[in-house]
């Protein structure tokens, strides 16, 4: 759980938010803060689903087998549950029904590039993933998971829908 307040508003309210946390995150006097730290969050990842992606066409590309390259990634370099559980999505081409949906993801991206520009900041990686996101649902995708953008990969790599190898 994630918050921002003044302490006197967080002391009164950090009761209800532990019991409905595991852990509570102060992130700062400014209510707007937490809801920074949450687009933050969404944004790497959005990133880390990119890059699962584009490393599972890569590899698919070539005949690597994804499901033994996921254990790899899982239980070594990137043993963290965002990587295991879009992975799996990614490696079984699971991409509906949508746990966090395509236009979601796309306004979170959008917002997040927006405080960056308030920011005067570069934001790259984001504005990729926006132009991805919105190609996807030019294609269709707003009933998609936002973990599509593997789809929008393997597309790019000239694989085949159903290419899990």
């Amino acid at each position: 759980m994630v918050a921002a307040g003044a302490e006197a508003d967080l002391a009164r309210a950090r009761p209800a938010l532990e019991a409905i946390g595991q852990r509570l995150f102060v992130m700062g006097a400014a209510p707007w803060m937490a809801n920074l730290v949450k687009l933050a969050g969404n944004f790497m990842i959005a990133s880390t689903i990119e890059m699962l992606g584009e490393a599972f066409a890569l590899i698919r590309k070539n005949g690597v087998n994804a499901e033994a390259f996921l254990g790899f990634l899982s239980e070594s370099l990137f043993a963290a549950p965002v990587v295991r559980n879009y992975g799996k999505i990614i490696v079984e081409e699971r991409f509906t029904p949508p746990g966090f949906r395509l236009p979601l993801g796309l306004k979170d991206v959008r917002l997040v590039l927006a405080a960056a520009e308030s920011s005067e900041m570069p934001l790259p990686l984001a504005s990729l993933l926006r132009d991805h996101f919105l190609t996807l649902l030019a294609q269709g995708g707003a009933e998609l998971d936002w973990s599509a953008l593997a789809r929008l990969a393997a597309a790019n790599a000239g694989l085949p829908e159903g290419t899990k190898r």
